[in-house]
């Protein structure tokens, strides 16, 4: 009889022989060869060699199971950064799992019940509704008791794989031994804290195969959205939930990305595309805690009954709910990161390529040594040419266009010192999905008409970083003004010490009308800052607004009426 362990230790070394195998083909042919001068030989076969990975990588990860399938769907969703020659092939992971026997589930229910399964769920459907690489879910029967308690009869047991938590161990340590290779390359070292990101990973993947973990996200989720018609978050049943098993209302309804199926019902998938962006918006600018897995088969769209009215905050009446299920992987934002996204947000929303620039740096995407003024040139220019195109429109660019770009910035992106802050992970995730459901629902969706409104609508509830906001500009404002005096006085003492060479014999005429230029444009900007923040300010904060606009009248004056100077 085989021991267990040995079937453990060939997983870690298939893992590591694959990894090994992949970087070696890397490190030949994107480094070794383009250093020697070979780089087109590299870019001949670029495409078939990444098509080959992904398939191998997909054999891998079906066969192996458990966490191996958790890094494949990660990689299918970063439509930003990988090719499609790897997402494409990445994608069947969403939902390509198989079932265990349901003899082998229902001795790991029983075992962590204490009871056998009849006793609690007086049918249970051996045919499972979703297996996921983690755990499957099985429709059940609850007792009249239960059900009673619970508030529902109809149920969904969620049971997790047998020997699950010994293979996760296994895949994080392979995948620990991984990144230590990564961060051994300077090329990857300098751009990522390989594994920094494995810790964060496997800290999202040991709370997954939680269930009492997952069964208080959904509650403190649910808690989030109380006042929220658009969003529907099943009842626990605490009474049979523990570690390794969780019941669940039954909250099946249609896909969120049967798009027949929700025109047949006369629901609209346009409006389905925007709402759910509006909601995953919300998670993540405004709660701070959010779904990090709003793949397909997470979310529902429920039609709603004949006598149930949802009404949206602009007055929008729906015939639907969004239904979330599977809070296993969430992420939580804190305040100072939910400030600096909410920033690059707003940023974003305008097309400001100079405060999207500020607002990475705010993230920590950004090191604070690194040189962004190339950058604010290239967002600049990225927003003038492709800002406000939806996806559909983007695949109609001419691609000598996004060439010709990454030509001119590419080598400047590359060398610029990036980092990735905690959760930032399962944030790109989550964005990542949410705008792959939204095309789905919308080939044409643009995500600039989902953003623009919301941006405007979170300028005017969050007040308070608004005011903060406004105010810090104000003060940066002023300070650049007082300091011009003192440069002034640098400029004068330079001259008179001779370290400035100038021909003049009316130097102090000349010192003092500079002077005299520079005391009326300091006002000039006292006034037009005021005025600003002051006009800004007047719909919240009508008190201050009106006051800031009353005293920017005396810098107005003094930069306008004539001064008196003593004549010598």
């Amino acid at each position: 009889m085989r021991s267990p362990a040995k079937p453990l230790r060939t997983r870690y070394r298939r893992i590591l022989r694959f990894a090994a195998l992949h970087l070696i083909q890397v490190w030949w042919f994107e480094l070794l060869l383009p250093r020697i001068g070979l780089s087109w030989v590299a870019a001949q076969g670029r495409s078939q060699r990444m098509r080959r990975f992904a398939q191998r990588f997909h054999a891998l990860a079906v066969d192996l199971g458990g966490l191996m399938i958790k890094v494949g769907q990660y990689l299918s969703s970063r439509l930003d950064v990988l090719p499609p020659e790897i997402t494409k092939e990445l994608e069947g992971l969403q939902d390509e799992v198989s079932p265990v026997a349901f003899p082998a589930i229902k001795e790991v229910a029983e075992n962590e019940l204490g009871v056998r399964l009849e006793h609690v769920y007086p049918h249970v459907d051996p045919t499972p509704v979703a297996a996921a690489s983690l755990g499957q879910a099985h429709r059940a029967t609850p007792t009249a008791e239960d059900a009673a308690l619970a508030g529902f009869n109809v149920a969904v047991v969620k049971i997790q794989r047998p020997g699950i938590e010994e293979v996760v161990d296994v895949d994080l340590a392979a995948l620990r031994r991984v990144s230590r290779w990564l961060s051994r390359i300077r090329l990857v070292r300098a751009r990522v804290d390989a594994p920094a990101l494995v810790e964060e990973f496997a800290a999202t993947s040991l709370e997954e195969i939680d269930y009492l973990q997952e069964a208080s996200n959904a509650e403190r989720f649910a808690a989030n959205f109380t006042d929220d018609p658009r969003v529907f978050i099943p009842e626990v049943m605490w009474e049979r939930t523990t570690r390794r098993v969780l019941t669940l209302q039954d909250v099946t309804a249609i896909k969120v990305n049967d798009v027949e199926k929700l025109k047949a019902e006369g629901i609209n998938p346009s409006e389905v595309a925007t709402e759910f962006a509006n909601v995953m918006f919300d998670q993540l600018f405004v709660h701070g805690f959010f779904h990090a897995d709003p793949h397909p088969g997470n979310l529902f769209v429920t039609p709603s009954s004949p006598h149930e009215e949802i009404t949206t905050e602009t007055g929008q009446s729906l015939p639907w709910h969004l239904t979330f299920i599977d809070f296993g992987m969430m992420g939580e934002i804190s305040d100072t990161l939910r400030n600096g996204l909410r920033r690059v947000f707003i940023a974003a929303a305008s097309r400001d390529g100079k405060s999207l620039v500020e607002g990475i740096q705010e993230v920590g995407v950004l090191l604070p040594s690194a040189d962004t003024a190339e950058l604010e040139r290239a967002m600049t220019q990225l927003f003038a040419r492709f800002g406000g195109m939806g996806f559909a429109e983007l695949k109609e660019v001419d691609p000598r266009e996004f060439r010709d770009f990454a030509d001119e910035f590419g080598e400047l992106v590359r060398s610029l010192p990036f980092q990735l802050p905690e959760n930032f992970l399962l944030i790109l995730r989550t964005v990542s999905l949410t705008s792959g459901v939204c095309s789905t629902l919308d080939p044409r969706f643009n995500i600039w008409d989902a953003i623009e409104p919301y941006a405007q609508k979170l300028i005017r509830d969050q007040t308070g970083p608004a005011v903060q906001d406004a105010a810090q500009r104000a003060a940066a404002l002023v300070t650049t003004a007082l300091r011009l005096p003192g440069r002034l006085t640098e400029v004068a003492d330079g001259i008179e010490a001779g370290r400035i060479s100038v021909r003049t014999p009316d130097l102090d005429r000349r010192i003092g009308g500079l002077e005299r230029i520079g005391r009326r444009l300091i006002s000039a900007v006292l006034f037009t800052g005021l005025l600003i923040t002051g006009t800004l300010l007047v719909p919240d904060h009508n008190v201050v607004g009106y006051t800031l606009i009353a005293v920017s009248l005396v810098p107005l004056l003094h930069s306008i009426l004539p001064s008196r100077r003593v004549r010598t």
